[in-house]
C-alpha cells in the first residue's frame, strides 16, 4: 500500500474511533476543527499551490451558510437540497467574482479579496431577512438524534473524502498546471496551458470547499451571523494555511486544529492574564506565524511528513503511447518572421528582422548581450505581440496569437533563465510539458478517472527525461540539481510538448565539455528526425559546430545570416561580435 493510501485507512481509522474516545466538549472541537481544515483545503489549492492570495475566503463559507439556513430555517427544505443551493450561489458567485478578480497578481488580487470580503460581511448585517447583524438560529441539525462524537467522525470523513480528492486533483495535468501558475504564467502559457480559466477554476474549487464548510457550520452550530465571516475570519484561513504548510494539503488540517486549538484556549486565557477583554488571540497567532516564518518558513506538514510521502515511480512500466505531430517534409518552411519589430517606448529592441527556419535545420542567432535576441525569441513564441511585421508557423499567420496558441501549434522553447517547478520532481516538471497532449479536467482527476491518460503523460515523460540523460534523477526535486541539468530539464519539457519547431535560449550555458557533447548529439538527432531549432548560445564553438545556419543580431537589428564558416569570415560580425577585424 502507497504512504497515501496509509495515510487515508490511518485517517478512516480515527474517524471511527473519535465518537468512543471523545467527550462532548472534545468533539464539538473536533468538528470545528473539521469544518475549518475543509475551507483551508481550498485555499491550500488556491494560494498555497496557484498562487492567488485571498484575503476573503471566508465570503465564501458564509455564503453557503447563509443559504442554507434560510432555506431549512425558513423554507422547510432539507440540508441537502440547502448544500445543493449553497454550492451553486458560492461557485456562481467565486466565478462572477474570478471573471473580475483571477486575472490580477502581485498585491492587486489580496487588495481586491479584501475589498469584496468585507462588502459581503456588510450585506450578511444589512440585507433583509438575514437577522441583521445579530443573525439568527434554530436552524435544522444535520445530524438529529447522535452523539457529538458521531457527528465529529461523519465531519471527518466528509474531510477525508475532500481531502482524498484534492490529492488525486494535484497528481495529474491539471494539478501541475495549477502549480505552474504559482512558479511562472509565461512559462505556462508557453506550454499552451490556460492560464487564465485555470485561475478561475482554481478559485471557483476553493469556493466550493468553503462552501462545504459553510454548509456543515451553520447545521452544527445551528445559528449564524456575519461575525464568522468577516475579514479576521479571512485572515484566520490564512493563518491555518501558513502555519501547517500552504503547498501542502496536510498544511490545511494541522493549521486547522493549531489555530482553533490555541483559539479556544487563548479566548479564556488572555483576558484573564491581561485584565481586560479584547481579541487577544489574533495577536497571538501573529506571533506564532512570525516564529514559523523564521524557523519554518514553509509550515509544520512539510517539516513532519519531509522524506515520508515521497512517490515512487508509476507502477506501470509502460503507458500508452501518445499521438505524435505529423512532421513536415525536410526543407519544409517551419517558421518565419518578415519586417519583425518590436518597441518599449522609445526604445526598438528589434527592427526589421527577417529569419527562417525549415524543417531538418538548425538555425543558430548569436549576437552580444542586449542585440535583441531573447527578445525576438519572445516574439516568435508569441510571448510579445509585435509592432510591425509577420510571424507564420507552418503555413499560419501567427499576428497576435498568443504563447498558448503558438504551443498548440507545435513551437516548444526554453527560457534564458530557467523557469522550473523548483520544489516538484523532475518527472512531473517533464511531463508539464505534455499538457496539450492530455484532455482531463479537474473532475476527471479528482475522480481518478484519468488514470490511463496520466499513465500515457508520464511514459512520455519517463522516455524524453532519458532521453536527455535525466532517466537517473525521476524523482528528484528539480530545484536540487545544478543549473546544466535543469536546462535539460527544461529541453526534455519541451520535447513533451511533441513541436515541430523547438526554440532554445542557451541551452548549453551551465553544461560540462561531455554534457554539451550529448546535448549536440540529441539536436543533431532532432534534425534528422525533421525538427526545426532555432538556438541562442553564446559558446561559438558549440554553434559553430553544430549549426547548419547562423544569424548574428546587433542593435536589434539582423547583421548577418548564412553558413557557420561565411559568418566566421564576415567582417561586420567580427567588428560586431567576433573581437574584431584581424
Amino acid at each position: 500500500m502507497t504512504p497515501p493510501r496509509l495515510l487515508t485507512a490511518a485517517a478512516l481509522l480515527v474517524c471511527a474511533a473519535l465518537p468512543f474516545v471523545l467527550t462532548e466538549y472534545q468533539a464539538t472541537l473536533a468538528g470545528f476543527i473539521g469544518i475549518a481544515a475543509i475551507a483551508a483545503l481550498g485555499l491550500v489549492l488556491l494560494t498555497g499551490i496557484s498562487g492567488q492570495t485571498s484575503f476573503g475566503h471566508a465570503t465564501f463559507v458564509g455564503l453557503a451558510a447563509y443559504t442554507t439556513a434560510w432555506m431549512t430555517r425558513y423554507g422547510g427544505w432539507p440540508p441537502l437540497a440547502g448544500l445543493a443551493v449553497g454550492l451553486v450561489v458560492t461557485g456562481g458567485t467565486a466565478f462572477l467574482l474570478g471573471l473580475i478578480t483571477a486575472r490580477t497578481s502581485g498585491h492587486y488580487l489580496p487588495v481586491a479579496t479584501i475589498a469584496w470580503g468585507a462588502s459581503f460581511y456588510y450585506l450578511f448585517g444589512v440585507l433583509p431577512g438575514l437577522g441583521g447583524f445579530n443573525g439568527f438560529g434554530e436552524i435544522p441539525s444535520l445530524f438529529p438524534g447522535i452523539s457529538r462524537g458521531t457527528a465529529a467522525a461523519l465531519i471527518g470523513l466528509v474531510l477525508v473524502a475532500s481531502t482524498t480528492l484534492c490529492a488525486n486533483l494535484l497528481a495529474s495535468r491539471t494539478g501541475r498546471a495549477m502549480r505552474a501558475l504559482a512558479q511562472s504564467r509565461v512559462m505556462a502559457q508557453s506550454l499552451g496551458i490556460d492560464t487564465a480559466r485555470l485561475a478561475r477554476s482554481t478559485f471557483v474549487l476553493a469556493a466550493l470547499l468553503a462552501g462545504v464548510a459553510g454548509w456543515l457550520f451553520a447545521h452544527v452550530q445551528r445559528y449564524v451571523s456575519p461575525a464568522p465571516f468577516g475579514l479576521s475570519a479571512s485572515i484566520e484561513y490564512v493563518f491555518m494555511i501558513v502555519i501547517g504548510g500552504a503547498s501542502h494539503l496536510g498544511g490545511a488540517i494541522v493549521g486547522a486544529a493549531i489555530v482553533v486549538l490555541l483559539r479556544d484556549q487563548l479566548t479564556e486565557l488572555l483576558p484573564r492574564l491581561l485584565g481586560s477583554s479584547g481579541n487577544f488571540e489574533t495577536v497571538a497567532f501573529s506571533l506564532v506565524v512570525i516564529a514559523l516564518l523564521h524557523y519554518a518558513p514553509r509550515g509544520i506538514a512539510p517539516a513532519l511528513f519531509r522524506g515520508r510521502l515521497r512517490p515512487g515511480l508509476p507502477e506501470t512500466d509502460r503507458g500508452a503511447d501518445l499521438p505524435v505531430r505529423e512532421k513536415p517534409p525536410p526543407g519544409t518552411l517551419i517558421l518565419g518572421a518578415t519586417a519583425l519589430e518590436k518597441r518599449f517606448g522609445g526604445l526598438v529592441a528589434a527592427r526589421d528582422i527577417d529569419l527562417s527556419v525549415h524543417a531538418g535545420e538548425i538555425v543558430a542567432l548569436i549576437g552580444p548581450n542586449g542585440a535583441g535576441k531573447s527578445t525576438t525569441f519572445n516574439l516568435l513564441s508569441g510571448a510579445l505581440a509585435p509592432n510591425a511585421g509577420r510571424i507564420r508557423l507552418t503555413d499560419q499567420d501567427l499576428h497576435a496569437s498568443g504563447a498558448r496558441a503558438v504551443a498548440r501549434r507545435g513551437l516548444a522553447r526554453t527560457f534564458q533563465h530557467v523557469k522550473l517547478l523548483g520544489e516538484a520532481s523532475v518527472l512531473d516538471n517533464v511531463a508539464l510539458g505534455a499538457h496539450l497532449r492530455g484532455r482531463a479536467g479537474m473532475l476527471r482527476s479528482m475522480l481518478r478517472l484519468d488514470r490511463a491518460e496520466e499513465a500515457a503523460l508520464l511514459w512520455a515523460a519517463r522516455q524524453q527525461a532519458s532521453r536527455v540523460g535525466l532517466g537517473d534523477v525521476l524523482l528528484d526535486p528539480a530545484g536540487s540539481l545544478p543549473l546544466g541539468r535543469q536546462r535539460l530539464v527544461e529541453i526534455a519539457r519541451g520535447l513533451c510538448l511533441d513541436p515541430c519547431v523547438f526554440l532554445l535560449d542557451e541551452p548549453a550555458a551551465g553544461l560540462r565539455l561531455q554534457e554539451k557533447q550529448a546535448l549536440a548529439g540529441l539536436l543533431r538527432a532532432l534534425r534528422d528526425e525533421g525538427m526545426a531549432i532555432l538556438l541562442v548560445e553564446h559558446d561559438m564553438d558549440f554553434v559553430m559546430g553544430l549549426a547548419d545556419r547562423v544569424a548574428v543580431m546587433d542593435f536589434g537589428e539582423k547583421i548577418a545570416d548564412g553558413r557557420p564558416e561565411q559568418v566566421q569570415d564576415d567582417p561586420v560580425v567580427q567588428e560586431a561580435y567576433l573581437g574584431g577585424v584581424a
